[in-house]
């Protein structure tokens, strides 16, 4: 039987409450599903227990509640509509946190922005992590009453994920190996923060007021143009070009911006990330402007070094050796657009899904 090409799609509306219940009701089975599977996964990678990360689970729903208590409803309608209670939709929140020494949870993904397409403002990435994680992700739009909509690939049971708000700014997001407690606000809380906003300065004022739990880099098509945030539990340190020219960001999964370089001695490189950036910057600088959508898509398939490569596949690295790019994903800022290949780009097709 051929592999289905397109995600699951949802909208909801109203309060967070209403929202939150909404995407229980519908996607019930897809966030049980998960919430069975979540702390197995993670042990594959970390060695945690249920009571420790329950804990931990609990610490963090009391930062949510200073940071962002409206998200809280939300997730208080999705626990009573799935039948899952709050501490365990926290705990799909947090398996990044649960492994303070490595940080890399999240998966270690190839990433650009660039505002010198064809299309205007573009942000894309391959999304290297967990193949298991493929029947619990949709694609979700929310329309919340008082603040942007906006469209996310996601798994059922998360507060955001990566995507596009109706303000044009569009969201990737890498793993970046740095400092990290167990404590503190959840990293999708951070990003679920930033679609609140409407401008580059604004999206940094929304995370940089979080008490961090990890870091992470997230890489953006702004209004303002394409910027890359590397966040870590202290600070933020915004990139605005590369190496891959004027006008564009790149990253992978070590710390680039001169303060933080040192950081990168005191963490193994994740997934082969140091060859993976030189790769996308030569690859994006000896490519003409302006940049079209099926250039970027064929970016995105690049096998050099393969299984290691930009479009990952499975390998016999002993603990992340089963991440493969689970998505291939294109955000189109100004036309408020995902393009997704559902798996390897090299094997599925990119599909288009909009905000409307």
């Amino acid at each position: 039987m051929a592999r289905a090409t397109r995600y699951p799609e949802l909208t909801v509306s109203g309060s967070y409450l209403q929202m939150g219940e909404q995407i229980g009701e519908a996607l019930r089975e897809q966030i049980r599903g998960f919430d069975a599977i979540a702390l197995d996964r993670v042990r594959k990678i970390t060695d945690v227990s249920r009571e420790r990360a329950l804990e931990v689970a609990r610490h963090c729903i009391d930062e949510v509640s200073h940071y962002a208590p409206h998200l809280l409803e939300e997730l208080t309608g999705m626990a009573n509509a799935s039948g899952v209670d709050i501490e365990r939709l926290m705990l799909l929140q947090i398996r990044n946190q649960l492994q303070p020494d490595r940080a890399d949870a999240n998966g270690g993904c190839t990433s650009f922005a660039l505002a010198e397409s064809a299309g205007g403002s573009i942000v894309g990435q391959n999304w290297d992590n967990d193949p298991a994680l493929d029947p619990f992700s949709v694609v979700l739009t929310r329309r919340p009453q008082d603040a942007p909509a906006f469209l996310s690939i996601t798994q059922a049971g998360l507060i955001a994920y990566l995507g596009v708000n109706d303000a044009g700014i569009g969201v990737c997001s890498n793993s970046l190996p740095a400092p990290a407690r167990l404590h503190g606000v959840p990293y999708y809380f951070t990003v679920r923060a930033l679609f609140e906003t409407r401008s580059l300065d604004a999206a940094v004022e929304a995370i940089r007021r979080a008490n961090r739990a990890i870091p992470a880099n997230l890489i953006l098509a702004t209004p303002e143009g394409p910027a890359d945030l590397e966040i870590t539990i202290e600070d933020i340190h915004v990139l605005r070009d590369s190496n891959a020219g004027p006008g564009v960001v790149t990253h992978t999964n070590h710390c680039v911006h001169p303060d933080l370089a040192p950081i990168n001695e005191d963490f193994p490189e994740l997934i082969q990330s140091g060859p993976r950036k030189c790769r996308i910057d030569a690859l994006l600088a000896a490519t003409p402007r302006p940049i079209q959508r099926a250039t970027l898509e064929g970016i995105l398939r690049d096998h050099e070094d393969h299984p290691h490569s930009i479009c990952r596949h499975a390998n016999d690295h002993p603990d992340t050796g089963f991440w493969t790019s689970v998505w291939s994903l294109l955000i189109d800022a100004g036309e408020r657009r995902l393009y997704l290949s559902r798996g390897n780009p090299c094997q599925q097709p990119y599909e288009a899904y909009t905000l409307n």
